[in-house]
């Protein structure tokens, strides 16, 4: 299954006009991203919030990861201080997947922006978090919190914000998203066999695992016949038929 290096702003210096600040909004996107992340099948590690940027840059190249997703909010420059909004998806122009990235997730951002002309993706070679990790990496600035009415957007919308940002990364898996509910424990019954895990919601998914029968197993989700279940740390999907919660 995917597996995302999480990495939500750790500037806790960068206010927002309103109150709070971009430390704060970006993990709080974070935090509502977790129960789709779980129930759409994609595996995560967040970044440490007491390290830097080079410490997250770091910390993701130590492990495996098939994204790199950092989540920052834009400042405009003094002299133009809080007459900017918009939102940028920043992707590396020497990487194909990241450039495909950005750009799934430019287009997603433009159904829930109030301003989807102003939502761009963009080429760096200077942005640490797009160009020095190991994995395709996208850097979103999501909207300008010196921005009045971006802030507002911000706070308003931070469940739309992250289920957005999941559907971007199922969208670029190639996975369905499903809705986030409650978590259940399930016991494998089969007629003795195992129960193989899949790195896709079909007969023709990758075998990543099994269960065997009688096999306790976390469920994160069911739909269409599937279960996205967890089994001593393999995150895949499994036939409902075959599990009962």
């Amino acid at each position: 299954m995917p597996k995302i290096f999480l990495s939500p702003s750790t500037q806790e210096w960068n206010e927002y006009v309103g109150g709070g600040n971009e430390e704060q909004y970006m993990n709080l996107i974070a935090d509502r991203m977790e129960p789709y992340l779980r129930s759409s099948g994609i595996a995560f590690v967040r970044n440490d919030p007491d390290r830097n940027v080079a410490g997250a840059i770091a910390d993701s190249n130590a492990g495996y990861f098939d994204v790199h997703l950092a989540l920052h909010s834009n400042a405009a420059p003094e002299s133009l201080a809080g007459k900017l909004r918009g939102i940028d998806i920043y992707y590396s122009p020497y990487d194909k997947y990241s450039e495909t990235l950005a750009v799934i997730t430019a287009n997603n951002f433009m159904s829930i922006y109030p301003l989807p002309d102003k939502v761009t993706s963009r080429p760096t070679t200077t942005l640490g978090e797009v160009t020095q990790t190991k994995a395709p990496a996208i850097l979103c600035e999501i909207g300008y919190h010196d921005n009045e009415e971006d802030a507002n957007w911000i706070r308003s919308n931070l469940t739309t914000i992250a289920i957005n940002l999941v559907q971007s990364l199922c969208d670029y898996f190639g996975i369905p998203l499903i809705e986030a509910g409650p978590v259940f424990r399930g016991t494998v019954v089969t007629d003795g066999s195992g129960l193989n895990i899949r790195s896709f919601p079909s007969v023709q998914g990758q075998i990543i695992g099994s269960i065997p029968n009688g096999g306790i197993v976390t469920v994160y989700s069911r739909t269409n016949g599937w279960d996205v279940v967890s089994y001593q740390g393999i995150i895949g999907y499994a036939s409902s038929e075959f599990i009962v919660i």
